[in-house]
């Protein structure tokens, strides 16, 4: 999840969604964090939550959460670096390694591997996990991360008491 518009708004109410349709996600902390891209956007918030579902990841993608983030008011331009009230994607699905090219679908996500924002809070909510392709726990992963952009955690932000 990533937000830099109203991001504590829009996080939370991401939070909230998710947890209407899956009463047993977990999240990992906030984390704020630069933008990518463009240096004069406002920073993100960034956090990452662990569902389970009978969906197929393009279910999931275009059932639900296209439909969360139309409803946060997002509204997707040719920017993909543009500032949106909320982003929810699929970052990992278990072991399962796909690419759907027309649907813009790749898990896992190539970026975890590069970014930060991306593999810090994976990395919080599952540290022991395994990246299907490389075999590297999250944890290694974002520890390998260090440097570029800058990545904190945002202390006075609970997703688990939403």
């Amino acid at each position: 999840m990533g937000s830099n518009i109203e991001p504590r708004v829009n996080i939370a109410r991401a939070a909230t969604l998710l947890l209407e349709s899956f009463p047993q996600v977990r999240f990992s902390r906030v984390f704020e964090t630069e933008p990518v891209g463009a240096a004069d956007a406002p920073w993100f918030l960034n956090a990452a939550a662990a569902i389970s579902t009978a969906l197929s990841p393009l279910e999931l993608k275009y059932q639900l959460l296209r439909p969360l983030e139309s409803s946060l008011g997002r509204r997707r331009c040719s920017d993909r670096n543009a500032p949106r009230t909320i982003d929810l994607d699929i970052a990992m699905c278990g072991d399962l390694v796909m690419k759907v090219k027309a649907e813009g679908l790749e898990i896992p996500d190539p970026q975890i591997l590069s970014t930060a924002h991306i593999a810090l809070p994976l990395a919080d909510l599952a540290p022991e996990m395994l990246h299907p392709i490389t075999g590297q726990s999250l944890r290694e992963i974002a520890a390998g991360l260090t440097g570029g952009l800058s990545v904190k955690p945002v202390v006075d932000m609970d997703l688990g008491g939403v």
